[in-house]
């Protein structure tokens, strides 16, 4: 007995010296070296060429030639126009997709969302490249109404899916004891389903707005004659010019910091640093 319990401890001993252990702070640390070489280290850089010039000095002009040259303002009003009306159209259909989807059984549900998913496993270049041919053979034009349907087909499912999770997880009690209150239909849906969606339609706005702002392969594919040009592609053009050269890194870092303002303030006002806070209940 006394060998076969020198013979465990051994073991025991060698197994001890192989053994590995981490800590949850730890296992953070691959994260961390993530974000900082692949976030925090571009964000630095966009923040610092903005603010220097070709000599790397310290300097304003960058930010001034943005605002005082009227064809880069009237890109962004228009990127700011095209993403809204994106997101209204995307809001609009994906609404009444989701609401069904979620009254719909599991199985089936899920099997509707898999077909608007899919599309989503296929290169977005691809997909841009298929509505194309798509319209060409219904007879649409090239142009701006083209890159409205583009832009809106791209990012539908971005909209369906947060308004399909938010209206899935609703309390269903609170519109049974709307209409127990004598509340029709119509008044049940607008002053429970609607109010109790909202974070729904504020993520998918969100996750639709900003995106189409920078988006310029759709446009590029689907501008013809009469399109139009979003941020996204001036950015493009200063860091790399028409021979794939840099032409302007400082004017491109300057446009980029411009466009993390406009997310930062998007957030702050439509509240997407808060917490996911559930309502509870709704006055009829």
């Amino acid at each position: 007995m006394t060998k076969e319990n020198n013979f465990k401890d051994l073991n025991t001993v060698k197994k001890s010296r192989f053994k590995f252990s981490f800590s949850r702070n730890q296992l953070c640390i691959p994260y961390a070296l993530f974000l900082i070489m692949f976030v925090l280290i571009p964000l630095l850089l966009i923040v610092y060429y903005a603010f220097v010039d070709k000599n790397g000095n310290f300097t304003f002009v960058n930010f001034i030639d943005f605002f005082t040259d009227t064809t880069k303002i009237s890109t962004l009003l228009i990127s700011i126009l095209v993403s809204l009306v994106v997101t209204l159209i995307c809001l609009l259909i994906a609404y009444p997709v989701a609401y069904i989807l979620s009254r719909m059984s599991r199985k089936i549900a899920f099997i509707l969302l898999l077909l608007f998913i899919m599309p989503m496993w296929i290169n977005f270049v691809l997909r841009a490249m298929a509505m194309k041919e798509l319209l060409s053979l219904i007879g649409i034009p090239l142009g701006s109404f083209a890159n409205i349907i583009g832009l809106t087909y791209d990012y539908l499912p971005f909209m369906i899916l947060p308004l399909y999770s938010t209206l899935i997880k609703m309390d269903k009690s609170l519109e049974e004891a709307a209409s127990d209150l004598g509340a029709g239909k119509i008044r049940v849906f607008k002053n429970v389903t609607l109010p109790l969606s909202v974070p729904g339609i504020i993520s998918g706005a969100m996750m639709v707005f900003l995106p189409v702002m920078s988006c310029y392969v759709i446009t590029d594919s689907f501008s013809g004659s009469t399109g139009f040009t979003v941020i996204g592609k001036l950015i493009a053009w200063c860091f790399l010019g028409e021979n794939g050269t840099m032409t302007n890194v400082n004017g491109g870092a300057t446009i980029s910091l411009i466009m993390l303002i406009i997310l930062f303030v998007t957030m702050l006002v439509t509240g997407g640093f808060k917490g996911d806070e559930s309502v509870r209940g709704t006055n009829l």
